[in-house]
């Protein structure tokens, strides 16, 4: 129906527009048939009378822009020369010069009726929204003028961008559920212009929030509301003269103006900070049409005041009922397997919908536990952080059978793994939430030596728990200067906010040393550095681990808010001798391995890792089993790389002399 009504009203407008040029042709035929050259020029032509309720493009344009009958014919009179030939030969007759068939402003000051100079001064509305050209001529009023081709089309009925608006500025197509909690933040906008609509200024307003689909369909209903069309502008895609961004402002407010267009203004991924982007400032400035900014973090911009909007993500009890609604709407119950979900990924209401269309349309028919593994793996990519440069993604291998450990840390680890997974029960649930004082995240410290097993640890949790693994170095994310290092955390965990992901920070101490009493501005922000990781820590959804060479080096009032401390000790003889039974994989041929004696070797896990491989190497280099002469000499190349001598008492017995 609506298409139907769009091809009526094209062809009405049509006819009006064809109307419009013969009425104009015929009054100045008219006028030449009486001989009656034009009135005396004026200052001012006659204004048109009100065209507001006129539903053609011509009418709405001229009232939109204030355009006196003068300015109207010769908009007509521009138009004509471009729909029609025998238009063009008429235009020529009037010259009297058969290459002259191009109105000129000397041809209308003429013909036209209550003509005025100020027609076409710089200002006037005809130049200043560009509606028509100037082109080259002798003279002012001999040079030719031609119509925007933008403004031609949406004369004839089309809506179509103008070149230089087409490569910074597009429309926005975006299909998301929205809830109730959106619609009340929806209707908070649609109050804010309706105001500004009734004669104040049309404020400035910013969306913050992750979810930029969420944000962009909230500001697309918003304006739908009010027959505004949304469009999305590119700041990187802006030029950078500020005269560049001076004729793209006007010639945005032309299209948005008569077009019933706002504009969306994506800030998420800014390259570079946005008071360095003076471009960009530039426009936000001095825009005037209803305009929103989203970003992540609020945004301060100079001479502009801002209402600022939060698009939170949705409560654990509002994503249960996303979850709920889009499985309804497939036929589809899973025994209270959305608890376990949003447990652990803290998901927008795009990112679930998006999961359940592509995860349901493909396994709708499968049995509940085939569906949900789907659906896991599915908010697994979709809450799987970007990182960057600050983290590196493990792949994760290791399992239980991977750790040799006394009883009492294994026990400490399968509790951390029972906290991860019964979140959603015993906080929600059971009410413990409400009992919390502080964050609710699940921290841990892992210390030792290298090699004893601590990365390892954390890769079975990872494996047991079916959540990605991230290892972010905190040597490297530490920084000199004042500030940065809470920048590279906060990138770190407001990255890693979707759940699904365990953070490892590994080499901790080279933050958390003994804090010293405050010196100086550096001792106080890295008391300020220590204090900001610990609060997210407490804040994070998941499970943030912690490893350290150093335990002594850390401040106890540190230690007081982890919950969970695994020490990983040297191993010892008897945990050497087990490291060794599992090292070799079933498929590797071995022969002869002494497990007891191969223990003495006074080495971590991670070192007889290193030597078994190594002579899996030289075992297959030769076409032979493993065995103990192989190990001796992947040993040696290992204590080399150690700087330690191999002792004799540690591989006696171990080749049999000839």
């Amino acid at each position: 129906m609506t298409d139907l009504l769009n091809y009526t009203w094209q062809n009405e407008n049509q006819q009006d527009l064809i109307q419009g040029l013969a009425k104009l042709q015929a009054r100045i035929n008219e006028k030449i048939s009486r001989d009656n050259p034009a009135e005396t020029v004026t200052e001012q032509g006659e204004s048109i009378p009100d065209l507001e309720d006129s539903q053609f493009a011509l009418d709405q344009l001229c009232s939109t822009f204030n355009l006196s009958s003068f300015e109207r014919d010769i908009l007509l009179l521009c138009a004509g020369a471009e729909l029609d030939e025998q238009f063009l030969d008429w235009l020529s007759q009037l010259q009297g010069i058969a290459q002259k068939s191009y109105p000129t402003f000397g041809l209308a000051l003429k013909l036209l009726d209550c003509p005025h100079w100020s027609a076409l001064t710089p200002e006037s509305p005809l130049r200043y929204w560009r509606l028509i050209e100037l082109g080259s001529g002798p003279s002012f009023t001999l040079s030719p003028l031609r119509i925007d081709e933008s403004i031609l089309h949406y004369l004839a009925g089309v809506k179509t961008q103008p070149l230089p608006l087409e490569a910074l500025i597009g429309s926005l197509d975006v299909s998301v559920s929205l809830m109730e909690h959106d619609h009340e933040l929806i209707q908070t906008l649609v109050d804010t212009w309706v105001g500004a609509a009734n004669g104040q200024e049309f404020p400035l307003v910013q969306l913050c929030g992750e979810d930029s689909r969420s944000k962009q369909a909230i500001a697309t209903t918003a304006f739908a509301s009010l027959n505004l069309t949304l469009h999305h502008l590119d700041p990187a895609q802006l030029p950078s003269s500020p005269h560049d961004v001076h004729q793209l402002l006007r010639l945005w407010h032309r299209e948005a103006f008569l077009k019933g267009y706002a504009l969306l203004i994506n800030c998420d991924k800014l390259a570079t900070p946005l008071n360095q982007n003076l471009a960009l400032i530039k426009l936000i400035q001095e825009i005037s049409t209803p305009v929103i900014l989203t970003s992540s973090d609020r945004l301060s911009i100079p001479n502009r005041s801002i209402i600022n909007l939060e698009v939170h993500k949705p409560t654990l009890t509002q994503q249960s009922q996303y979850w709920q609604t889009h499985l309804d709407s497939w036929g589809i119950e899973l025994n209270g397997q959305v608890q376990i979900l949003i447990s652990q990924f803290n998901l927008t209401s795009t990112q679930i919908q998006t999961i359940c269309s592509h995860t349901l349309s493909k396994n709708r028919n499968e049995l509940p536990e085939t569906i949900t593994k789907e659906l896991w793996r599915a908010c697994r990519q979709q809450a799987r952080p970007r990182m960057d440069d600050l983290a590196q993604r493990i792949e994760i291998k290791a399992t239980w059978d991977d750790l040799v450990l006394p009883e009492t840390q294994m026990q400490t680890l399968q509790t951390m793994a029972a906290h991860l997974r019964q979140r959603a029960k015993v906080y929600e649930n059971w009410g413990f939430r409400r009992k919390s004082g502080r964050g609710l995240g699940i921290s841990a410290l892992f210390s030792g030596p290298s090699g004893t097993g601590k990365t390892t640890a954390a890769e079975v949790l990872a494996n047991t728990l079916q959540l990605d693994l991230y290892k972010i170095d905190l040597s490297s994310v530490v920084s000199k200067y004042i500030g940065e290092t809470e920048k590279n955390l906060r990138r770190v965990f407001d990255a890693a906010e979707s759940g699904g992901t365990i953070l490892l920070f590994d080499e901790a101490d080279a933050l958390f040393g003994k804090r010293s009493e405050v010196k100086d501005s550096h001792d106080r922000h890295a008391n300020i550095e220590v204090s900001y990781l610990l609060q997210r820590m407490e804040a994070y959804q998941g499970l943030a681990i912690l490893t350290t060479n150093l335990k002594g080096a850390l401040d106890n009032a540190f230690m007081r808010r982890i919950r969970f401390i695994v020490p990983f000790n040297f191993p010892d003889i008897k945990q050497r001798a087990e490291i060794w039974r599992r090292i070799f994989p079933t498929e590797t041929p071995t022969q002869d391995l002494d497990m007891n004696k191969l223990a003495k070797l006074s080495i971590s896990g991670g070192n007889i890792r290193n030597i078994a491989l190594n002579a899996a190497f030289l075992a297959a280099e030769n076409d032979e089993s493993v065995q103990m002469k192989h190990i001796l000499q992947a040993a040696k190349s290992e204590y080399v790389k150690l700087e330690k001598p191999l002792l004799d008492s540690e591989v006696k017995g171990w080749i049999a002399k000839p």
